[in-house]
């Protein structure tokens, strides 16, 4: 690694680094989880641009610690989130907060830690639940030589990006498998979903020359505008097109799967060939569709990127 990771010491108090990822659209980028334990009146403090979900993971990580038969120090506790410029949303900063500050109590080695890169949301009792995004954060991990861990029920999901995954389902194992009392499993690629099940071309009787448009879209790989008044069967042909179309290639299928992990709808870890279809209403806006404000302008601009890569 070129950066440094681990454990530091100073006038301050000790401070363990470790590594997760905040999501830009369909972007993942690499943040540091500073957290320092200072002398000083007793409080746990969270900086670096972090939204609400963010802010509330001192009462996860506090409860999930506790459930495990720890307690929090009686000194200063703070969590930085590295770049601080950098806006920090979801629930999945709470795994990489615990385990920085139990390695800068020293409960786990913080060296063991610098390798990984770490996503999850802590439940009150100590399990590690599911969040969105988790594929995005193990292709991260896999650009930058990183192992990933994450949550026990999403290690299928994560493993489609071919790095080592730990997926643990609860802290407590978590913290057994980084001391080598009781590894857990590596888990392997969740199923592919083959085949179109929705409406098919063969249930449309008459309309042969808007069928005919639609085989010739769908060979030549063009676009296709259909014009006609209300119930003429527009949206029932525009329906059946994704079952005419050619199986997803396997860097298509990465990149639905990416949507379908940030939106959280990744079942099972299960990737699909199918091509996806969307019924948008016609007079929905740009805003309607992708959403408004900061959050909205970067699914487009992501958008924009992968149109351009291609």
């Amino acid at each position: 690694m070129d950066d440094p990771q681990g454990q530091v010491g100073g006038k301050g108090g000790m401070v363990a680094i470790v590594s997760t990822a905040a999501y830009l659209g369909l972007e993942a980028r690499r943040v540091e989880v500073q957290v320092q334990l200072a002398s000083g009146l007793p409080a746990f403090v969270v900086v670096g641009l972090a939204d609400k979900a963010v802010g509330e993971s001192r009462e996860r990580v506090r409860a999930a610690i506790a459930a495990i038969g720890l307690s929090l120090p009686p000194k200063r506790i703070t969590v930085n989130l590295s770049p601080a410029d950098l806006p920090k949303e979801g629930s999945h900063y709470d795994l990489p907060i615990a385990l920085g500050l139990l390695a800068a109590m020293g409960v786990v080695d913080a060296e063991a830690l610098s390798d990984y890169l770490i996503v999850g949301e802590l439940s009150l009792d100590g399990r590690i639940a599911g969040s969105p995004g988790v594929l995005l954060a193990a292709m991260l991990a896999s650009g930058e030589g990183r192992a990933l861990i994450c949550p026990g029920s999403q290690g299928a999901e994560a493993a489609w990006a071919g790095t080592q995954v730990v997926a643990a389902p609860d802290l407590l194992s978590l913290l057994n498998h980084l001391k080598g009392e009781q590894l857990l499993s590596m888990p392997q690629p969740g199923g592919a979903e083959e085949g179109w099940s929705g409406t098919d071309l063969r249930q449309v009787k008459g309309q042969e020359t808007a069928k005919r448009a639609l085989e010739i879209a769908a060979a030549g790989n063009h676009n296709l505008l259909m014009v006609g008044p209300p119930g003429a069967g527009k949206s029932l042909l525009a329906s059946c097109l994704p079952g005419i179309l050619p199986p997803l290639d396997p860097a298509e299928a990465l990149e639905v799967s990416m949507v379908q992990s940030v939106a959280g709808t990744l079942a099972g870890g299960r990737m699909t060939r199918v091509r996806p279809f969307r019924s948008p209403h016609h007079s929905a806006s740009m805003a309607a569709l992708t959403g408004g404000g900061v959050k909205g302008e970067r699914l487009i601009a992501s958008g924009i990127v992968a149109l351009h890569r291609r």
